[in-house]
């Protein structure tokens, strides 16, 4: 059942823009269409209580692990300006995109250059240019797909979703094809992409953007994982696709800042979000799946005012993992190289606050902890290499560290 709940005294996020060109100068013209009540109101300080819910602790499902060294040879091979999200291309070269609003070339040799024709962003805590990934053709087209915060004529920023081709050194015929359409301050924006395995739909992680109840609010995109065409339009094959609107695009909802998305080699999808003081999320994505942000989460508010934990709500879909102590996840993959094979077919998570690589077992819709390896530095980004090798991307302050790692069987 969907409810609505006021919003409640709230913090005011700033921002800063970044100064890339436009690429799209209609965008900025005006509101993404009508804004939904509350869009611009100051972002709430905790989730909106539900009368009448007796909390039932979450007693299966914890994954923390205690943190091991790397079994790996670990190389840095680069620095970045805040990076985000790494595309790898044929060759060994890749995209990375630096939140700041560059998308930079590392070229096989490790020369990078910046990549021209990129989008002006919104740049903020958790705001700018987010995920980069190829389109299944890319070999033929040569199109990419970047997420970013697009600012907005009101001061606030919306998640959108551009298609380009690359040709080497720029990228041109840019469009966007899908806006959150929910404008004004917050952060959490996702932006985590990946194809499906057919290669004919898209799935965008939409973050709710500080504003909690969004999440349950069918007609508002943000707090849902999308499955759109690639050209963003609704997937045909969506739960609620003959209802039209922010419905048609859903695929599930109920989420709260969705940073990685991942197909396990049996087909199924597999996403991992930020909860708020701990519970955070590896969620096994069913069409049509209810996850609960904001009405129960295995975590609590920053004020440590409690929240309900999952079992307290079992018509909400729980976690099939959780941590608490938080590890902040960021990127995912599912691991399928030659360089590790003793890893092929897990769940490989980043971990910003936790320093880590959580690596996870899969066996169907059954995940188990595995791995906790200590990195020594907030890993944000990852990827898998033509050759097996792991990239990590450090979370880095802006102008500081934002380091590339490479791992190697030793």
């Amino acid at each position: 059942m969907i409810r609505r709940y006021p919003f409640v005294l709230a913090l005011l996020v700033g921002t800063a823009c970044s100064a890339q060109q436009p690429s799209d100068p209609q965008a900025l013209k005006g509101p993404q269409g009508p804004q939904p009540p509350g869009a611009n109101d100051p972002v709430p300080r905790d989730s909106p209580a539900e009368p009448g819910i007796r909390n039932i602790p979450a007693t299966t499902g914890h994954a923390n692990l205690p943190l091991t060294p790397p079994p790996f040879t670990v190389t840095q091979i680069g620095d970045f300006d805040q990076p985000v999200a790494i595309a790898m291309l044929p060759g060994g070269a890749a995209l990375i995109t630096e939140k700041p609003g560059a998308l930079k070339l590392r070229a096989a040799d490790g020369k990078v250059s910046d990549v021209a024709g990129v989008p002006r962003v919104k740049l903020s805590s958790q705001g700018g240019l987010l995920g980069v990934a190829l389109a299944p053709d890319f070999a033929k087209s040569r199109t990419i797909y970047l997420s970013y915060s697009e600012p907005r004529p009101n001061g606030g920023a919306s998640l959108a979703l551009m298609k380009a081709v690359f040709d080497g050194a720029r990228l041109s015929a840019q469009r966007v094809i899908w806006r959150a359409g929910s404008d004004g301050p917050g952060e959490q924006f996702g932006g985590a992409i990946a194809f499906a395995p057919d290669g004919k739909s898209l799935f965008l992680s939409s973050g709710e953007r500080q504003r909690f109840t969004p999440a349950q609010d069918p007609n508002q995109a943000l707090g849902k994982i999308l499955r759109l065409t690639l050209d963003g339009a609704a997937w045909p094959g969506n739960p609620q696709y003959k209802t039209g609107g922010v419905r048609a695009q859903t695929w599930t909802l109920g989420h709260r800042n969705p940073y990685g998305l991942a197909f396990a080699p049996d087909g199924r999808l597999w996403e991992v979000e930020m909860g708020p003081r701990g519970g955070d999320e590896l969620n096994l994505l069913r069409p049509g799946g209810n996850y609960g942000w904001p009405i129960v989460s295995n975590g609590i508010n920053y004020s440590g005012a409690p929240i309900p934990a999952h079992p307290s709500k079992p018509e909400f879909a729980a976690p099939a993992l959780w941590w608490t102590p938080t590890i902040s996840p960021g990127g995912l993959i599912a691991y399928s190289g030659a360089m590790f094979p003793q890893y092929k077919g897990s769940l490989m998570i980043a971990g910003m606050s936790g320093k880590a690589l959580v690596r996870v077992t899969v066996n169907g819709a059954k995940a188990v902890p595995a791995d906790q390896w200590d990195m020594g530095f907030r890993v944000r980004g990852l990827a898998q290499a033509p050759d097996g090798a792991i990239w990590l991307l450090e979370d880095g302050a802006r102008g500081a560290e934002g380091r590339l790692f490479r791992l190697t069987a030793k």
